[in-house]
This record gives structure tokens, C-alpha cells and sequence, in this order.
């Protein structure tokens, strides 16, 4: 499973190819989304699809840009849909997998109806690295903490990076 997480960001990284602050970003994602599942005891399977998801969860910034001028975050889960479809059929992901990341790219900016622990903890891993990079008000973050952060990982993790 290593082997084809290694290859699928080989892949975004050439999806991004020239664009480190996209790269950084889901490398910091993708870290933050595989520690908190871990402490939060997901089984290898659902760790796999969460590390899957949060590898390529911004992949339709990149199109969006292209087709809306914007990357507001509608268009990059309408968008990223098929883009990851397309990238994990190509590099041979089981379909099960490729059918929830889907899901969760086309979700990811969607803070309601959070359906399963691998939703909830994308979401937090991807809030953690935006408070940081978008500089956050305090009272933002705060907010976000507050409404977003339900694993004890991602809670902890939070509360020490910005001293809630």
C-alpha cells in the first residue's frame, strides 16, 4: 500500500509540477490526515483511503483555476471529482477506494453531514494546515476549532500548534 502512496504523490507532484506552495500543502495535509488516524486506531484499509484522499484532495484547485479563473472551493470539489478519478484508475487503486476519495475530494469543503471518521479527520488535518498558511485570525481559528474538531488527535494537535 506504501508503494502506491508513494507513487500517487509522485504523480501530484507532477500534476503540480512548478507549484510548491500546492505541493507543500498536501504533503502537510497528507501528515497531519495519517497522524491523527493513526491515534485515532483506523484500520490499515480506512488509513489507506484517508492517506489516498488526502494526497489529492485539493487536485481540482489546479482545474478550476483553469476553467473559473478561482479556486473557491465549490469549484475545486466539482472539479476535482473526475480528476481523481481519473488519476487513481490510472495508477490501479482498488475501486472501493477510488469511489470514497472521490467522495470526499467532491466533499471536502462541505462542513455538514460529515458521514465517517475519514470525512472528519480530512477535514481537521485540512483545517490545520489552512490556519496556518492562510493566517488565520485567532478568533477564526478559534471559531474553527470550536465547530470542526472532534477527534481527540486533531483537537490536541490544534490546541498545541495555536495555544487555544
Amino acid at each position: 500500500m506504501n508503494d502506491k502512496l508513494n507513487r500517487l504523490m509522485f504523480k501530484m507532484f507532477e500534476f503540480y509540477e512548478n507549484d510548491p506552495n500546492h505541493i507543500q500543502h498536501f504533503i502537510k495535509v497528507h501528515s497531519f490526515a495519517r497522524l491523527i488516524g493513526m491515534e485515532e486506531g483506523l484500520s490499515p484499509e480506512l488509513l489507506f483511503t484517508l492517506e489516498t484522499a488526502a494526497i489529492v484532495h485539493d487536485i481540482g484547485i489546479k482545474p478550476a483555476l483553469e476553467q473559473y479563473g478561482s479556486d473557491a472551493g465549490p469549484y475545486q470539489e466539482k472539479l476535482g471529482m473526475p480528476e481523481a478519478e481519473k488519476m487513481l484508475s490510472a495508477l490501479d487503486f482498488p475501486r472501493e477506494v477510488i469511489d470514497r476519495v472521490v467522495f470526499l475530494v467532491g466533499h471536502h469543503h462541505t462542513y455538514t453531514d460529515i458521514d465517517r471518521i475519514d470525512y472528519r479527520i480530512l477535514v481537521e488535518a485540512d483545517f490545520l494546515v489552512n490556519m496556518y498558511e492562510g493566517n488565520m485570525k485567532k478568533e477564526a481559528m478559534r471559531a474553527a476549532f470550536e465547530k470542526e474538531f472532534e477527534t481527540e488527535a486533531g483537537r490536541k494537535i490544534a490546541q498545541t500548534m495555536f495555544d487555544f
